[in-house]
């Protein structure tokens, strides 16, 4: 059994315990988050001729359809095919690398209007020095509520724009957040944020992700992770997605 790892990044050496990943995904099910008026997830049981696919009810087997949708039901991974008509945009085609050195804070929600917005100069209070590959955001307050809740129509929070244009200009390549979306619920399509991360179409970083909709537990702290972003090999540009965290060490 491995017990410890090292790393390292821009020439400091640390250490993780590959024993204690935290899973910062949501689990899908029926009663599972939801946002953008999508359907809920649902398992079918397959029954053809005299097969019946469940244990439970005689079947030898547990033989299962299961529908959802991606941007709409629990943790998902998207590549710039989101607001591209490219084909090929897709998250199998863009995500070629799984293991990033990454950052988690907390920050706040500042209430304009009716509006619930996250603030890049809170951001930049919690970036300096080590610039991380991936920034996992957190946001306040931080409850179970949101592995259950029923976000359509109730105009959640989001990101300033200018957080996706300050993550471009320092490279920073995989974003995640525990909102259903970067970007307003209802922001006439224009997806500012999402544009500026990517920075489509002038200059598109095709090999960066969003995740939206992750769960960081309150009791994990801030600070330096090493992330392993899982996706399925899904031919879509979004993927349900299984981002596990492993607290770094410096050495």
């Amino acid at each position: 059994m491995i017990s410890s790892v090292k790393i390292d990044y821009q020439e400091q050496a640390y250490s993780f315990d590959p024993q204690s990943a935290i899973d910062i995904s949501m689990v899908l099910k029926e009663d599972s988050v939801n946002c953008y008026y999508a359907q809920k997830v649902t398992f079918e049981t397959y029954v053809f001729g005299d097969f019946v696919g469940s244990v439970v009810q005689g079947g030898p087997v547990n033989y299962q359809k299961v529908t959802l949708t991606p941007h709409g039901n629990g943790t998902h991974t998207e590549c710039y095919g989101h607001i591209s008509a490219d084909k090929n945009a897709t998250i199998y085609n863009c995500l070629k690398e799984y293991f990033f050195f990454a950052q988690l804070i907390t920050l706040p929600t500042h209430r304009e209007g009716d509006d619930q917005v996250v603030k890049l100069n809170d951001l930049e209070q919690h970036l300096s020095g080590v610039v991380p590959e991936a920034l996992i955001i957190r946001t306040h307050p931080n409850d179970e509520e949101k592995l259950e809740k029923q976000y359509s129509g109730t105009n959640p929070p989001y990101l300033e724009f200018e957080i996706g244009k300050f993550l471009a200009k320092h490279n920073i390549k995989h974003l995640l957040v525990d909102l259903p979306s970067v970007d307003r619920e209802e922001d006439n399509g224009e997806l500012k944020c999402h544009h500026a991360f990517w920075q489509y179409p002038e200059k598109t970083r095709k090999d960066c992700t969003i995740t939206e909709l992750v769960y960081v537990n309150s009791n994990v702290p801030d600070g330096f992770y090493f992330l392993n972003l899982q996706v399925i090999s899904l031919w879509s540009d979004a993927s349900p997605s299984k981002p596990i965290i492993y607290r770094l060490k410096k050495l």
